[in-house]
């Protein structure tokens, strides 16, 4: 039992009552939990897992500490948008597998993963009533270690911006300050790690989604190598997103991928198998590495100057930690890249859409969608199969030109955003097609190269503006070698702690 200071905590923290009347019910305790939402935040997601396995704490008792921590904080970030507390429970209590997270609370972002039996929305009213007839493979991976699937985060319409704003479901917002973004489109995961309804969350990336909500909520995000984790089994490949997590501990983030890493049956585009685990890696300090520090994005737009001081400094720490940084100029002519995405990606939406068309057999319509889908929608249908090719060959080329360049540079360092978190509305799809583009560029300024080049990215929270805002940095890796960025980040983190450095409330 705890000791009264920490039912004064949980007292404190909004949550003795909620814990109270959710635990009780269902267990039939006459007491409040082993653990105080204190010394449950206090713990990373394998420190959870090595408490339930030692006995310490239950699996169900964490549980209701998650739940009841979501109860007294969604109302205000809405960040989760489909409860599976009572699912949750009842695999709590039938016993969960063995594996390096058991009995560790977990959230599915409601986008592109399917858990049989749930909606996934994929933020879009389009999609609200689509109910899954099958599990993602990933998601069974994550089942088989141990984690317990509590419910679904927010993403906004098709994950189409970087923000976590949908018509259907209304803006997610941010833990540090309630009138600007999380960030997108793992906006509603960010959100919640950061407001210590979990330790980690499920995230996607096929822009920055996992590095730009990372970014705004304060929270370590490894956007992984193309091929690395599994898409299907009915998408077996993606050209431009990954699947992965956003976390508060860089351990966290490698021991999950250690657990959902690998093909599946059919997958052919695979990454490299690492040289032992990236948990191991993660604890390993790295050889001194050549950066490359990256100051004008691929966009040649301004960057804030929070951004260029997050990373001025970031280089800066990395030299003292013996590594050698210098600036780098991109060999990207952004209208080809930029072009090139945008055929790729305008691409997805319109299958995504028609794909949905045949399924309800009706066609599309403007009530369905937002404002700039629907916009996107028109605008890509009539885009040609010579077209897509061209674009996917421009991609290539560029990843070749990324490639070169990291024969000389280990790493590429570069602020993650050109802006701190934006405020509520800015980059929302409600709204013209003008001034959200204005807008946009601010989020994937630096992010969605290393989505067209299939390399994996971090973004690493070392940065806090004088407002009190979370500004990440970002560090890319040659393609398939996210050991040295982990080794990378775990130094960062033991060099520049973040891991105690929380929202207000």
């Amino acid at each position: 039992m705890v000791a009264d200071p920490g039912r004064r905590e949980l007292l404190k923290n909004g949550l003795l009552a909620t814990a109270a009347l959710s635990v009780v019910p269902t267990f039939g305790w006459s007491a409040s939990p082993a653990m105080s939402f204190k010394e449950y935040r206090s713990q990373d997601a394998l420190g959870l897992a090595g408490l339930v396995a030692a006995g310490e704490v239950s699996a169900a008792e964490v549980l209701e500490l998650a739940i009841a921590r979501a109860s007294a904080v969604n109302p205000q970030i809405n960040c989760i948008v489909e409860e599976l507390y009572d699912r949750a429970r009842k695999e709590a209590q039938a016993g969960l597998p063995a594996g390096p997270f058991t009995g560790v609370p977990f959230l599915l972002k409601d986008l592109a993963l399917a858990l049989e039996g749930t909606v996934t929305t994929q933020g879009s009213r389009f999609f609200q009533d689509w109910v899954a007839d099958y599990t993602s493979t990933v998601v069974e991976r994550y089942q088989r270690a141990g984690l317990v699937i509590l419910g679904k985060t927010a993403s906004p319409e098709f994950g189409g911006t970087g923000t976590t704003e949908s018509i259907l479901f209304g803006d997610t917002r941010n833990p540090w300050n309630l009138e600007h973004s999380a960030g997108g489109s793992s906006g509603g995961s960010a959100a919640a790690v950061a407001a210590g309804i979990l330790p980690m969350a499920n995230a996607t990336d096929g822009g920055g989604s996992i590095r730009i909500p990372a970014s705004c909520c304060g929270l370590f995000g490894m956007k992984t190598s193309r091929g690395r984790t599994p898409h299907g089994p009915k998408a077996m490949e993606s050209t431009m997103s990954v699947i992965h997590a956003v976390s508060r501990s860089v351990r966290d983030s490698a021991a999950l991928l250690d657990a959902t890493a690998g093909p599946e049956p059919g997958q052919t585009l695979i990454a490299p198998r690492a040289d032992g685990s990236f948990l191991a890696a993660a604890g390993q300090a790295p050889r001194a590495l050549r950066i490359g520090q990256i100051t004008t994005p691929v966009t040649h737009s301004p960057v804030d100057p929070q951004c260029t001081l997050a990373a001025g400094n970031a280089a800066k720490l990395c030299e003292t930690l013996g590594h050698g940084v210098e600036e780098v100029q991109l060999p990207i002519d952004p209208r080809e890249f930029f072009g090139a995405t945008g055929v790729v990606m305008g691409v997805g939406t319109v299958l995504r859409v028609q794909n949905r068309e045949r399924e309800l057999g009706r066609k599309v319509t403007d009530n369905d969608l937002e404002p700039i889908i629907w916009e996107r929608y028109h605008r890509n249908k009539s885009i040609t199969g010579e077209q897509l090719a061209r674009a996917r060959n421009t991609l290539g080329r560029i990843a070749r030109q990324i490639a070169l360049l990291q024969e000389t540079y280990d790493i590429l360092l570069s602020p993650t955003l050109a802006k701190p978190p934006v405020k509520i509305g800015k980059l929302s799809l409600n709204q013209e097609n003008e001034p959200y583009e204005k807008e946009a560029i601010s989020v994937s300024a630096f992010t969605m190269l290393y989505n067209a080049t299939g390399q994996p990215a971090m973004s690493v929270p070392l940065h806090w503006t004088p407002d009190g805002l979370p500004v990440g940095v970002m560090f890319a890796g040659r393609y398939g070698d996210e050991s040295t960025l982990y080794q990378l980040a775990g130094q960062l983190e033991q060099a520049a702690p973040w891991f105690d450095r929380l929202p207000p409330g």
